[in-house]
């Protein structure tokens, strides 16, 4: 069966080619700018105790301390990923021990927190991803083409990864999790930047110039990168190398009580898809050409001081993406999303927010003989209301209730509530647990799919499709039993239901898109970090999952079950920052994956090493290496999948 998604087995689209044009527009303060820590902040040297006072927003949509969040939230720094040696957004994320990140090949990544991350009926559809306030999620299939989200790495102040269910803040598909990607004011990026990245397996070239007009800070960047093509356990070489380019700006400025953001994107980029084909009709292989995408995104925020202490967020932003996939099909796509939120001064015991958001897209789709999404032209609008009240019960016991109703254009109205109960046992010490109701509506994907073939088609869609629904219950544990440990650790399970089957027709010469079958997971996630001396801190992060579905008796997908998910059993991850002195540092890591039984995928072991020196103020040399242990795959059928490789590589960052 075809997907669209480029992380899949099936048909990979492998994106990106060189050159861009730059955007105006605007971006937000919904979430980017409500924090209350120090502008500019720089997470090197912050202690254990002071990592635990982060300001988070993505749990509450309002700041709160990391320690006091009742959800399960891991805090990716801008000093993670410096010392990391990460060159892609994805690499980066997987510092995050909540996270599965699993590579294809090439540019192609299947990412998603406890489980569902694929298989034969449903691509990693569960996860919601956001940039600076603005959702990258596409309508298309509910997921993400990772191909084509990418921002400056230098630029990112933080990377907030919620495992578990957002929907009642931040809407339908925010099932297993939320990642809330926010990059630094332009207040913080004043002077010039460049950065040049060599490696065994391509290169980077990045620039960014930021400056100061009045009460407006502005910056600029632009962005290169490509990658040769990868192997198969075999030593042939796979058919997926890729280049992209991105440029961008933003400005930030305040006056009064007031907090304005704009912000601007534009990507080009072009990769290749790997051979063999991957549709087949009648027995035999389309010729799969490059892949080529093109993007651009406005967004716009304002923030609102109240008197009283209270505040209001306004964001607005407009997406435009393209994307030729030959011989199969183009999509373009544009979307306008307006959200508006009211945070309310405390009174009594009662915290309280509320908002709206509306969001319209305009989806054009032109199909082929091998795929079709009928309508070929679809307009689509989402509505939705939230609101949520913080409670204070006692001076160490808070409870937290909220909902969403959000309207969509398959299934009507949703409602996604949500009920969470933290307790401050001690200080340095909270414990919370959580019930949960989230979706993942259908898309175009579930709905208007077609496939040619006698008689007169493979796949006939999905007319029927509903909602898939978890109900999630959580137990958990943040804080500092010692000093200089933090540790965190989370219990959840997920029921299932309506998960999405592939139906045999009466027929027998077709299947239809339908939802019956059912599931759940169990698991713990936990992870903690320890400073050892001043210069030495270890971190390390595990999760462990048992994941099952099961068919409702008038299903007939026989291999639904085996398809639902397509993740490990466990994860682990072990790292080390060491600072030799004040101007060099070393961090070694380790990561041990579980086998996927789809695939199948053997488990893996992959040890990353990296050497950072400052050579003087404002200039860094690092030399990187990633799985020194040799290669590995990590996703996909073993006739399309890539081994990951070794890679080594120099990086010069260059600022004044």
């Amino acid at each position: 069966m075809y997907n669209c998604h480029p992380s899949r087995p099936r048909l990979r689209p492998l994106a990106l080619l060189l050159g861009c044009a730059l955007a105006a527009g605007a971006v937000t303060a919904a979430s980017a700018a409500a924090v209350d820590q120090p502008e500019g902040a720089d997470f090197a040297d912050l202690s254990i105790e002071e990592l635990a006072n982060i300001q988070v927003t993505s749990v509450s949509k309002k700041p709160e301390r990391l320690l006091e969040a009742p959800a399960s939230v891991f805090v990716i720094t801008a000093d993670d990923i410096r010392r990391s040696g990460a060159s892609t957004l994805p690499e980066a994320l997987r510092l995050a021990p909540n996270l599965q990140v699993a590579q294809g090949n090439g540019a192609s990544y299947a990412i998603t927190a406890r489980g569902l991350n694929g298989g034969g009926n449903s691509a990693p559809n569960k996860l919601l991803v956001l940039i600076d306030g603005r959702s990258v999620y596409t309508p298309l299939f509910s997921g993400v083409f990772w191909d084509v989200q990418d921002v400056m790495l230098e630029d990112i102040e933080r990377i907030e990864v919620v495992s578990g269910p957002g929907g009642t803040l931040w809407g339908v598909n925010a099932v297993n999790g939320v990642i809330n990607i926010t990059t630094r004011s332009a207040h913080d990026t004043q002077g010039s930047l460049a950065m040049l990245r060599g490696a065994n397996d391509g290169a980077d070239v990045a620039f960014r110039q930021g400056g100061r007009k009045g009460e407006a800070s502005w910056r600029v960047y632009g962005k290169a990168q490509g990658r040769s093509h990868t192997e198969r356990a075999s030593g042939a070489p796979v058919n997926d190398a890729w280049h992209s380019g991105q440029m961008g700006f933003r400005t930030d400025w305040e006056r009064g009580a007031d907090r304005f953001t704009l912000n601007g994107n534009a990507n080009r980029g072009a990769f290749e898809q790997p051979a063999p084909g991957t549709i087949r009709v009648g027995g035999t292989n389309p010729r799969l050409g490059t892949v080529d995408t093109r993007g651009l995104n406005l967004t716009a925020g304002w923030q609102h001081a109240l008197q009283d202490g209270g505040s209001v967020n306004l964001q607005l932003y407009y997406d435009y993406t393209r994307r030729e996939v030959p011989p199969t099909f183009t999509e373009s796509l544009d979307i306008v999303d307006l959200q508006f939120q009211h945070t309310l001064a405390p009174f009594g015991a009662h915290s309280l927010a509320w908002g709206a958001n509306a969001r319209y897209s305009w989806d054009r789709v032109q199909g082929s003989e091998y795929v079709a999404f009928l309508p070929e032209r679809l307009n689509q609008t989402w509505l939705s209301l939230f609101a949520q009240d913080e409670i204070t019960l006692t001076p160490t016991l808070r409870a937290t209730l909220g909902a969403r109703i959000e309207s969509n254009p398959y299934t009507g109205a949703e409602f996604l509530p949500s009920a969470r109960l933290s307790w401050s046992a001690a200080p340095g010490h909270a414990f919370w647990a959580a019930a949960s109701r989230a979706v993942r509506a259908p898309s175009r994907i579930d709905a208007d799919t077609f496939i040619p073939g006698r008689p007169p088609y493979i796949l006939a869609g999905g007319p029927g499709v509903r909602s898939e629904v978890a109900k999630v219950f959580e137990l958990g544990y943040r804080g500092q039993p010692l000093p200089r440990l933090s540790y965190s650790a989370t219990l959840f399970y997920n029921d299932y239901d309506h998960l999405r089957t592939q139906e045999l027709l009466p027929s027998r010469t077709a299947v239809r898109f339908a939802n019956l079958m059912d599931g759940h997971a169990l698991g713990i996630e936990m992870w903690g970090s320890f400073q050892a001396t001043k210069a030495w801190r270890l971190s390390g992060g595990l999760t462990a999952m048992r994941e099952r579905a099961y068919l409702k008796p008038e299903s007939n997908d026989v291999s639904g079950p085996l398809n639902a998910g397509f993740d490990p059993s466990h994860s682990l991850q072990l790292r080390s920052t060491y600072s030799v002195d004040a101007s060099r540092d070393v961090e070694i890591a380790l990561r041990k994956v579980g086998a996927l039984d789809l695939g199948p995928v053997p488990g893996y072991t992959a040890l990353d090493a990296r050497f950072g020196w400052r050579v003087r103020p404002g200039l860094e040399l690092s030399v990187a290496a990633m799985n020194l242990n040799g290669s590995h795959p990590e996703y996909g059928g073993i006739t399309t999948r890539a081994e990951v490789p070794r890679t080594v590589a120099v990086k010069l960052v260059w600022q004044n």
